[in-house]
């Protein structure tokens, strides 16, 4: 698991941890507060990202993984950054790292098993005007100019084209031969609006101090809390909750969790291949044999 030393992650890691016959791998840049085994992990960086993945499998030697679940995420108040690799961070901490995971991971799923794949509502222009209207996995890598969009709502745009990524990884992992061959259950996860996570930490003041009026009328606009955004994840995780025939997107809308359709461009078979096709091109020296890690 991605994700799981903070907010609603945190939440979900522990119930995961606590369930009978289950034990849980962590991925993170630091050790976990509660007693689980957590492996060095920078997103930030694809070379951190191989060697996450051999630890995992030698930590699990003859075990398979019954549980995937990639819900790390960041979100910054511009497009300024970029990782070791060159890429801009909010693309790929959100969603290229985890893809690599994913691909890394995939011989190691058991039949059965369940990936897991921290989404966002944010990724849907019925609900958010700055959602994307089209992908450019390129342009979203190497960011150079957004068309007039700078500051706040830049960093807003590409956060919520990453979530659109990872809802597409879902989509394209689901229908892979891969995952028909192992039966696996593939989820993309929205918790919704959730106060008092991690992710908000780099957002200006003002955003921030928005953030927590929000807070105070949550009981009244019925918004989950952390808890109950890391409860579903978890359930979602371990099964106890399973997605209709046909469904892959679970939504946590005023505190209960719906299957609803995904935005239009996130069905679009063409965009999912294009993305699937240029993440392939963006990673393939990690994933051309274990030298490269």
């Amino acid at each position: 698991m991605t994700g799981g030393t903070s907010g609603l992650g945190k939440v979900a890691a522990q119930q995961i941890a606590e369930t009978p016959g289950m034990r849980i791998l962590l991925g993170a840049r630091s050790a976990s507060q509660f007693a689980v085994k957590t492996l060095p992990l920078d997103l930030t960086s694809l070379a951190s990202v191989c060697v996450f993945a051999q630890g995992v499998i030698q930590e699990l030697g003859d075990e398979l993984i019954a549980g995937l679940v990639l819900n790390a995420g960041t979100q910054f108040p511009n497009i300024n950054q970029r990782t070791e690799d060159g890429f801009e961070t909010t693309f790929a901490v959100n969603y290229l790292a985890h893809y690599l995971l994913l691909q890394l991971l995939l011989p190691k799923l058991a039949q059965g098993a369940t990936v897991v794949i921290t989404t966002s509502d944010t990724h849907d222009p019925d609900k958010n005007p700055m959602a994307p209207k089209k992908l450019d996995p390129e342009l979203l890598a190497y960011p150079q100019g957004q068309g007039g969009s700078t500051g706040f709502s830049a960093g807003f745009r590409a956060y919520a084209a990453s979530k659109l990524c990872d809802l597409l990884m879902a989509r394209g992992l689901a229908g892979s031969n891969e995952a028909k061959e192992k039966g696996l259950t593939v989820v993309a996860y929205n918790p919704g609006l959730t106060v008092g996570t991690s992710l908000f930490r780099a957002w200006p003041l003002w955003a921030r101090l928005a953030m927590g009026t929000v807070g105070l009328i949550r009981p009244m606009a019925r918004l989950a809390t952390v808890e109950q955004a890391g409860q579903n994840l978890a359930d979602l995780a371990l099964g106890r909750i399973t997605p209709p025939t046909g469904r892959l997107y679970a939504s946590l809308v005023k505190r209960q969790l719906t299957w609803p359709d995904p935005s239009e461009l996130a069905r679009q078979d063409v965009a999912m291949n294009g993305l699937w096709s240029d993440s392939a091109r963006m990673v393939r020296s990690f994933l051309s044999g274990a030298s490269s890690c």
